[in-house]
């Protein structure tokens, strides 16, 4: 991905042309030039229904029965400690930690039956993100490889970059926020999560991907109000023990400078190179004002940014809305697990009560409304998801283990009919009796939505034509 971190070292001439180098060796700009320059032709565009994706990961996965799948009637060790309430969609048993959503629910449908094998968080992080199984098996690994499948978003910027004017264009189609996925958990190994970069795609389709930070290891910003000073969503990627904040108060002008000054240094150079031409580009996205404003979400009025809650997820789903309605046309909003638990309630539910629940309905509620108020529901999709669910049998704290035979999706906008259940589940909540849906079906419903044909093809790295999604279909019965 490609990153701007907050910068240590500084020379007087600004960015050197070896540190414009090194740039291309870490994110974006790393890309076999062979694919830029020599793509394969893209099969023609369908009628898209979105323009945008909204994609919010809920890493961990949260529990089908404390959110839209509730089974009041199943015995007490199944069916949690929360009560249903009432919506706008009738049968729905939402939680009554959800009372915002419960209000939105004629903007949103529910896949209550989403489904597959892998019940690890690596490899179904990998999955769902992807559309692809990883090729690493569960226990195999933790984190990203450059033979994993490209994520979504990567595809999308793939098309976009190889559409007529798309490299030109003055904002990235893919954005990762609030930080890469794995890399604010504590844990015994630095984590770098698969699925939400290109793979074998080429690094020049990684998402541009801003780097927020926890205030030490035992911090979870998503608990917790933060200041403008942590939400200063630096890009990741110039050099790996680099930092240059793109919106600090103090040095915005002084990184734009050095920008400039070295755009100016390269197209004086007569010797530069097409991959000199490909940094410069991808450069230009990230100096570009539309790039710049958007990422400052201090231009957002106090009681909007409050409405959306000023923890991370909150102010994440504010800044995807300022991105998309810029022009980024897939931007993920990964919910991490700083403590390593979060969405994954091993240990107990009172986080699931007290933090979880509440963050994604004020956050997620808010993010619906707004989008509907300024008429960009209709053409933006929002998908919130996990990689799997929870056991159905919860342990005495009421923590549930990992479930990845059933989990819930809920999908809104971009020609979703709203107050929509698709999908049956069992008694217990336990496995998918109707309408069972793979992340293969997912990912081929987001791109029908983007009027991205799910059977396209790109070259693998071997040259050969590779379709986009094996075996999923679209989930017609959602669209309007």
């Amino acid at each position: 991905m490609l990153n701007v971190l907050g910068g240590v070292q500084r020379t007087c001439g600004g960015l050197s042309r070896r540190n414009l180098l090194q740039i291309g060796g870490a994110g974006l700009f790393g890309l076999n030039m062979n694919r830029v320059w020599a793509a394969e032709e893209l099969a023609p565009a369908r009628v898209a229904k979105a323009k945008s994706v909204i994609f919010l990961l809920l890493y961990g996965g949260p529990s089908q029965l404390e959110t839209f799948d509730m089974k009041p009637e199943a015995p007490s060790k199944i069916r949690g400690p929360y009560q249903p309430i009432a919506s706008r969609t009738p049968e729905m048993r939402i939680c009554e930690h959800l009372p915002r959503l419960a209000t939105h629910s004629d903007k949103f449908a529910v896949i209550r039956t989403m489904t597959h094998k892998y019940n690890d968080h690596s490899t179904a992080g990998h999955y769902i993100q992807t559309g692809h199984p990883w090729h690493i098996p569960i226990g195999g690994g933790f984190n990203a490889t450059e033979k994993d499948w490209p994520a979504i978003g990567s595809i999308v910027e793939y098309v976009d970059q190889h559409a007529p004017g798309g490299q030109t264009r003055d904002i990235p189609s893919y954005v990762y926020l609030p930080t890469p996925l794995g890399h604010i958990q504590t844990y015994s190994t630095k984590l770098d999560r698969p699925g939400q970069y290109a793979g074998w795609l080429g690094r020049g389709y990684d998402a541009l991907a801003t780097d927020i930070r926890k205030r030490d290891d035992k911090d979870n910003p998503y608990y917790r109000s933060c200041s403008d000073e942590e939400l200063d969503f630096r890009i990741k990627g110039l050099a790996a023990d680099q930092s240059l904040s793109l919106d600090r108060l103090n040095r915005r002008r002084s990184l734009l400078e050095q920008f400039d000054d070295t755009r100016r240094t390269l197209d004086r150079d007569a010797f530069t190179t097409p991959y000199d031409r490909f940094q410069q580009r991808a450069l230009s996205l990230v100096m570009s004002e539309k790039t710049r404003n958007a990422l400052d979400i201090r231009q957002e009025p106090v009681a909007v940014r409050d409405r959306y809650g000023r923890n991370l997820f909150g102010q994440s789903a504010l800044l995807a809305r300022r991105l998309v309605e810029s022009g980024a046309r897939f931007v993920t909003i990964g919910w991490d697990a700083p403590d390593g638990y979060g969405w994954d309630s091993h240990a107990h539910s009172d986080d699931v009560q007290k933090h979880l629940l509440p963050g994604l309905d004020n956050g997620l509620a808010s993010l619906l409304e707004d989008l509907s108020e300024r008429g960009m529901l209709d053409e933006t999709l929002v998908v919130a998801v996990g990689e799997m669910g929870r056991t159905p049998k919860a342990n005495d704290k009421w923590g549930r283990d990992h479930w990845s035979t059933l989990f819930p999706a809920l999908v809104a906008g971009g020609g979703i009919r709203g107050g929509v259940l698709y999908g049956r589940s069992d008694k217990d909540a336990a496995q998918p009796i109707q309408n069972p849906t793979s992340p293969e079906d997912l990912a081929a419903t987001i791109y029908h939505a983007l009027g991205i044909d799910p059977e396209m093809r790109v070259s693998d790295p071997q040259g050969r034509p590779t379709a986009i999604v094996d075996g999923g279909s679209p989930i017609q019965a959602l669209f309007g």
